[in-house]
This record gives C-alpha cells, structure tokens and sequence, in this order.
C-alpha cells in the first residue's frame, strides 16, 4: 500500500515551484470570480502540473558499458545518423536514439553513462512537433558530449517540443557525472537523442517505453547486432 501511494506522490522538482504556485494562485481566482466548475477545472490543472514536475527516485544499472536512457518515454527512431556539429563528434555516421517525452512522463532528465562533460552547447530554434525527423535540426535544443574514461564520447540532445519553451540545465562544462545522475530539464513534451559511438548498437528497440535512469538502451561492451522488436 506504501509503494502505491509513494509511486503517485513523489517529490515535485525545484523548478516546478514557481509553476505550481501560479496554477494555485489562478486556482484561487477562478474560486472567487467564477462559477465552481471553474475552480474544479483550475485543481485539476494544479495537480497536473505537480505531476508533470515529479521527480522520482531510480535505481541505475552500474556496469562499464551500458547506455542509460536519458529521459521517460518512447523510443520513437533508431537510426544511422551523421552527428549535429554542436556536438563536435566524428563527422561519420553514427546509431542514434530518440526518446520522445509526452506531457504525461517524467521531463527530469538523467545521465545515460559515468562520464566527463566535454561541451555543452545551447541552440535556438523553432518549436515544432519533436517526434518530427527534421526537430533534431530545426528546434531549440541542448546538446552535451560526454566522454567516457576510455576516450570514447557519446552524445545527448536535449529538445524543445510543441509546447516545450524551455531546457534547464543543473550541470556545467568538465563537471563529472554518473550514470542515472540529473542533469537537466524540459518543460512540457519534448525530446532527448542519444549518439552512440561509432560501431556500436542500440540495445533498445523503436516502441519501446524507456525509463530515465534504468532502462539500458545500448551496451558498448558487447558486439551484437542491432535487435528487432514485437508487440505483442
């Protein structure tokens, strides 16, 4: 029963704060001023937004070699890529995965590898439809390339969505991070990409519903192919 209920109420981030006291505030007024269905309607959006900021605790898989989901949601493309240059990776094709957040899932984001950030750049853009092809380009996003002890570097692409306008960053640049740790935000649906180091595979397959901080979506010590899925 304790599990149930601390799994609906976790803690909220910091940066919902200000969010929810607006909502409450407004709450208040639609109390006041209208009818009660009004009000109703403000708690309801009030909760929402708790919800949306929650930040639950998660339990990281710790082995040299795994790639972490960055982000709750959807793998929504698998593919070879060439890198975006804010990255300032090989200028070769690489795997990357896209793990599309809706306004339902947790938008804290997470470390996928214990590593060292290299470079973290911030580009502006449009706001468009971040499942579309063309975001990873055309919309405002967050990029940071993590260099893991063996030289090798990954890199993660925070982006703005539909309704997203804003990525808060909680990390700077030759800050070490590990595995499963918090290093940023996007407010309200978006997107995170993760580049894989050339020649190495997704573990992850597209549908499949991703945790940030525990779900492994590559494994760099392993060679296997890349794996097909079912739904069933």
């Amino acid at each position: 029963m304790l599990k149930s209920i601390q799994s609906v109420f976790v803690p909220v981030h910091p940066e919902g704060y200000r969010f929810l006291a607006i909502f409450a505030a407004v709450t208040l007024v639609m109390f006041w001023l209208l009818p009660d269905l009004f009000g109703w309607i403000g708690v309801v959006l009030t909760a929402w937004c708790a919800y949306f900021f929650r930040d639950p605790e998660r339990v990281t898989p710790v082995r040299e070699g795994l790639v972490i989901s960055p982000a709750d949601g959807r793998v929504s493309a698998i593919e070879e890529v060439v890198p975006p240059p804010e990255l300032d990776l090989p200028y070769e094709s690489c795997v990357r995965i896209s793990v599309f957040m809706n306004v339902f899932d947790v938008h804290v984001n997470r470390s996928p590898v214990d590593a060292r950030i290299r470079r973290i750049a911030y580009m502006p853009g449009k706001f468009i439809n971040a499942e579309l092809d063309k975001a990873s380009e055309d919309n405002e996003r967050q990029a940071l390339t993590l260099e893991l002890s063996n030289g090798e570097r990954i890199g993660v692409v925070q982006i703005a969505g539909l309704v997203a306008r804003r990525i808060v960053k909680f990390v700077e640049e030759d800050h070490d991070l590990m595995a499963g740790q918090r290093f940023g935000l996007i407010r309200f649906g978006s997107r995170v990409d993760v580049y894989l180091p050339q020649g190495h595979e997704a573990a992850a397959v597209v549908g499949q519903r991703a945790i940030a901080g525990e779900t492994v979506l590559a494994d760099l010590a392993s060679r296997e192919s890349g794996r097909a899925g079912r739904a069933q």
